[in-house]
């Protein structure tokens, strides 16, 4: 199912219904694409669930074709790799704020699709808007070799761990002589460092992987596909695409460490760094998504850190201290606004752009220095291959010319948080949790969850916060009693506090004023919202701050419900 998304969704005909490989990123897209399969195909009940990788388009669509309940149940079973839960968690939760708002500018979310505009995110279509969840899968696959059997139909795995996402797999369908290349073939060049934001990629592991899969199992297939793009038909076909993207990362990784050990640093390695015409003419290993320039960056991170080597970018002064010194040697803002001009009517557009961030970054209202910028940057996205660079620079043009998108609280959606393990949701909380505010503050609160066997202890101590489970305390500051989901849909802002109390959903004994504290310590982040608005010109409040609330609390103990629904409504307000 292509077109849905920017990813496919996979349908293997089992003996009485539909194996799903990834669900795709929302809910009404993967449920919209399951009802035009049966509509045309017959209608056949969702068997099971397969999951290639950690990416959230691959998964967060999950509850568009099964219920959490036939999951739980284990009517449906949901597999994945080791390290699915973690690895999804870390990348879209706990660096999720940052994530996103660079994927706003990555697949083009706030470009209108016209030859100007938005064309494509290089990866698939567009990416789907819409309702996401989570849902633990109910089996894991840990080591290459693995078997299932679901629904009459054998499956074969290669866990394939630390290549285009940290946990993923390749699997192998033995009755159709069809092999699942899971994201680490596409038909271009993918991604070693994606500029969305994740971990660097492994270009060798990457390779290799690729290799073992065709020792595995290319003796025995007759068609390749994935989840992107199309399928590739034909086993002589297929090897020669899967042996030529096995020598793309290999080059990739070879090339860039050995001019690495030329003393070349990451720029001047990306600048330099060419395939060779074998691949380069290749349609499937040209930059339409990742880049050469990326990949090349990434394999020198990988190995060598950012860090150049040269002392005097040990220890760089930040973008808008730097900005106002380079203006100052400069001759001031108009003197580079004017030079800049002549470069932009010699064509070196990246140079403007070089010059005129300084420019914005030290005076953010410089109405002929936005212009120009904005205009450089969009000649540079017309000029991109990749897709993805063409987002940005036109994203980019787009903010400097008609301002950044209005920030909004950036929530879990409430299946996501309902299904999540407790333990990370303390990591969320942990990364919120502001050190000046809680720089004074030692609290200690147990927390027994009526659904759950074991005891919970949260502390803050030293501004760092921690989570226990399976800790008692002889003597709390408080003791906080609910289900567990009560709990996470409070701690992450999308139950308010007044409806749990009223409720009986929560009940606290001992010092409640420690909730007050526990919320004021605790910052909500801010993401934007991925369309234009036009209130929001240059100059505007962009991320309006949090509105501050008292550090007093009451010397009272008890736990009248008047007072109990101020300290909730407090450690509510304050944390969201």
């Amino acid at each position: 199912m292509r077109s849905f998304d920017i990813a496919n969704m996979t349908l293997i005909r089992g003996e009485t219904g539909w194996i799903i490989i990834d669900p795709l990123t929302a809910t009404e897209v993967s449920k919209a694409a399951l009802e035009l399969a049966n509509q045309h195909l017959g209608a056949r009940p969702v068997t099971g669930v397969i999951i290639t990788h950690s990416h959230v388009d691959h998964y967060a669509g999950i509850l568009g074709v099964v219920t959490a309940e036939d999951v739980r149940s284990g009517k449906v079973p949901v597999i994945a790799s080791a390290g699915f839960v973690r690895e999804a968690l870390s990348e879209n939760i706990l660096a999720g704020n940052a994530v996103n708002r660079r994927a706003t500018y990555m697949y083009g979310n706030l470009l209108s699709p016209s030859p100007e505009g938005f064309v494509s995110t290089g990866l698939g279509a567009a990416l789907a808007m819409g309702s996401t969840s989570f849902l633990v899968p109910s089996d894991f696959i840990r080591e290459t070799g693995e078997t299932r059997r679901i629904d009459g139909i054998d499956i074969e795995f290669q866990m394939t761990p630390g290549t285009e996402a940290p946990a993923e797999m390749v699997f192998y369908f033995p009755q159709f002589k069809a092999l699942c290349m899971s994201e680490i073939t596409s038909h271009h060049q993918h991604n070693l460092y994606t500029p969305r934001g994740a971990q660097v990629r492994d270009a060798l592991a990457w390779s290799a992987q690729i290799q073992e899969s065709i020792d595995r199992f290319g003796d025995r297939l007759d068609v390749q596909f994935a989840c992107h793009h199309w399928p590739t038909w034909g086993r002589a076909e297929a090897l020669r695409y899967l042996e030529m993207q096995r020598n793309l990362y290999k080059f990739i990784h070879d090339q860039s460490l050995r001019l690495a050990n030329f003393g070349f640093n990451m720029d001047e390695i990306a600048e330099q760094l060419e395939l060779p015409d074998e691949l380069a003419r290749e349609f499937f290993c040209r930059g339409y998504y990742g880049t050469l320039n990326h990949g090349a960056k990434a394999v020198y991170v990988k190995y060598l850190g950012h860090f150049d080597g040269h002392p005097s970018n040990l220890h760089p002064h930040p973008p808008v201290a730097a900005a106002k010194r380079y203006l100052d040697f400069m001759g001031g803002a108009d003197a580079v606004v004017t030079k800049a001009v002549k470069s932009f009517s010699e064509g070196d557009y990246r140079w403007v752009a070089e010059v005129l961030k300084h420019v914005v970054m030290a005076e953010p209202q410089h109405a002929d220095a936005r212009a120009l910028l904005a205009d450089a940057l969009e000649q540079l996205g017309y000029q991109s291959e990749s897709a993805v660079w063409r987002n940005f620079y036109l994203c980019g043009a787009l903010e400097l010319r008609e301002g950044a998108p209005v920030g909004s609280l950036n929530r879990i959606p409430p299946a996501t948080a309902d299904n999540m393990p407790l333990e990370d949701v303390f990591k969320i909380l942990a990364v919120r949790l502001n050190p000046e505010r809680s720089r004074a503050l030692k609290l200690h609160l147990a927390l027994n969850f009526t659904d759950l066997g074991t005891p919970w202890t949260l502390a803050i101590e030293r501004s760092v916060l921690h989570a226990w489970s399976g800790k008692s305390l002889a003597r709390p500051t408080a003791t906080l009693e609910s289900h567990s989901r009560s709990f996470k849909r409070l701690m992450l802002g999308l139950t308010p506090a007044a409806e749990l109390l009223a409720s009986n959903q929560i009940r606290i004994t001992g010092a409640p004023e420690v909730l007050t504290q526990l919320g004021w310590s605790l910052r909500c982040f801010r993401t934007q919202i991925p369309h234009r608005h036009a209130s929001n010109a240059p100059g505007a409040e962009r991320r309006p701050g949090l509105s501050p609330h008292s550090k007093k609390t009451s010397k009272q103990a008890t736990l009248d419900p008047a007072s109990l629904k101020l300290h909730l409504e407090r450690l509510f307000l304050s944390a969201h």
